[in-house]
């Protein structure tokens, strides 16, 4: 590694396929040129690559040391036997594709390649999760007599492999010029006023667009002095509104203003308009037909109300107010004390009748519970299971008089009333 004498290090940049990554090699003592093909050492063996441009100079921390020397430029032979490799790889390519069927893998194989002096070949493919390709190492290697190495890839190395045409009709950045791939994120597209269909911002490879990088820093800084749409503005001709829209190329944006009851749509320049207040985020934009519809409606109806409340007023009177008030807290009340009566008319209809227990009970226990109501003060506890022990004495004595009424063939008769001779009673003697 050549120092020079500002301390910077002498390289030169040498690429091995088409949109590639650039590595930096010592160029030692040959006079190179952008173009220029040269063979190289590296990690994989040696390799067969061209020169993207002329020797320079860069700092020592841009450099990923050992920094390995140029081995010499490529002769005709070089050439031939590079052109013969391009041609092994597509037969290797099928030889693989066929193994991938057999073996019935879940994988799509994108590209074979051969290393320079054939001490490795390389497939490239793509799957949708880790595939088992011990068994098929072991066969391609049976075919080949050399290294096997097999690499999973994701949807954009793909794209860049295979190459094609994008929705600009142009080739893909990626396949001819972009050496590495950017991060991308769906805020430059919304910084940009673009659609944000995924249709329509998706390249090849389902991801985002790489080209929208390539604007980004632009449009970030142009939308630092834009006012966003909502923003209430005014302008240097004294009028105030809100924006409906704004160029971002054009810095110029469009105000909704009233003039004269009436609304309409002014555009100014960035900067002949002063922000008064930013729109708080999550409320809809204003648009020129929806506020001035909103806002007709909004008066006609307020205007409305107000019209027929002023009415009534001068119609009726303050005494007349004053009596309808009253009747209506007194038609209320008493709908409130007709709610009250029925409530208690439904609880005395679940107690039971005072006559219903009378006659249930024998004559002499309906003495002593009557003396307990007249008498509330001397209700306690024994007088409570003396009248109890005289219901169930009524009760037994009941039972035993309705069982001698059977015996004997006499009707049966219950609280006083005459009941339908039974069966029994038809069949006793006369």
């Amino acid at each position: 590694m050549e120092k020079t004498e500002t301390g910077m290090v002498k390289v030169v940049g040498v690429r091995f396929r088409t949109a590639g990554k650039i590595y930096y090699f010592d160029p030692g003592d040959f006079e190179l040129s952008r173009g220029s093909h040269v063979i190289v050492e590296t990690a994989r063996g040696l390799e067969y690559g061209f020169v993207v441009g002329p020797p320079m100079e860069v700092e020592e921390k841009d450099i990923t040391p050992p920094l390995k020397a140029v081995i010499r430029i490529s002769t005709e032979e070089d050439d031939r036997r590079e052109k013969k490799n391009r041609e092994r790889e597509r037969e290797a390519f099928w030889i693989c594709r066929e193994k991938i069927l057999k073996r019935g893998l879940d994988m799509k194989l994108i590209d074979a390649e051969y290393t320079f002096d054939n001490s490795k070949v390389l497939f490239y493919f793509t799957a949708d999760g880790r595939v088992d390709f011990r068994e098929l190492v072991k066969d391609l290697a049976g075919v080949f007599r050399t290294r096997i190495e097999l690499r999973q890839v994701g949807v954009r190395d793909e794209t860049k492999i295979l190459g094609g045409y994008g929705s600009c009709g142009r080739p893909l950045c990626c396949h001819t010029w972009l050496s590495d791939f950017v991060p991308v994120s769906i805020k430059m597209a919304k910084e940009q006023n673009l659609s944000l269909n995924p249709g329509k911002i998706s390249g090849v490879c389902g991801r985002l667009m790489c080209c929208l990088k390539n604007e980004a820093e632009i449009y970030e800084e142009l939308n630092k002095t834009l006012p966003h749409p909502g923003d209430e503005v005014e302008s240097s001709d004294g009028l105030n509104g809100l924006i409906e829209s704004v160029n971002i190329l054009r810095q110029t944006a469009r105000v909704i203003v009233e003039v004269d009851d009436e609304k309409e749509l002014h555009e100014y320049h960035v900067s002949d308009l002063t922000i008064l207040r930013r729109r708080r985020r999550g409320t809809s934009r204003p648009t020129m037909q929806k506020n001035a519809n909103v806002q007709k409606g909004g008066s006609r109806q307020s205007a409305g109300k107000e019209k027929e409340s002023k009415e009534k007023d001068a119609k009726e009177p303050r005494d007349g107010r004053e009596g309808r008030e009253g009747r209506e807290g007194r038609q209320g009340k008493e709908a409130r004390d007709r709610k009250d009566e029925r409530r208690e008319d439904r609880r005395e209809d679940r107690r039971e009748p005072r006559d219903s227990r009378e006659a249930r009970e024998p004559r002499d226990s309906r003495g002593k519970s009557s003396g307990f109501r007249e008498n509330g003060d001397r209700a306690d506890r024994d007088n409570q299971e003396q009248a109890g022990s005289g219901r169930e004495r009524g009760r037994r004595d009941r039972g035993r008089n309705r069982g001698d009424r059977r015996r004997e063939g006499r009707p049966r008769r219950e609280d006083g009333g005459d009941s339908a001779p039974s069966a029994n009673s038809e069949k006793a003697p006369q």
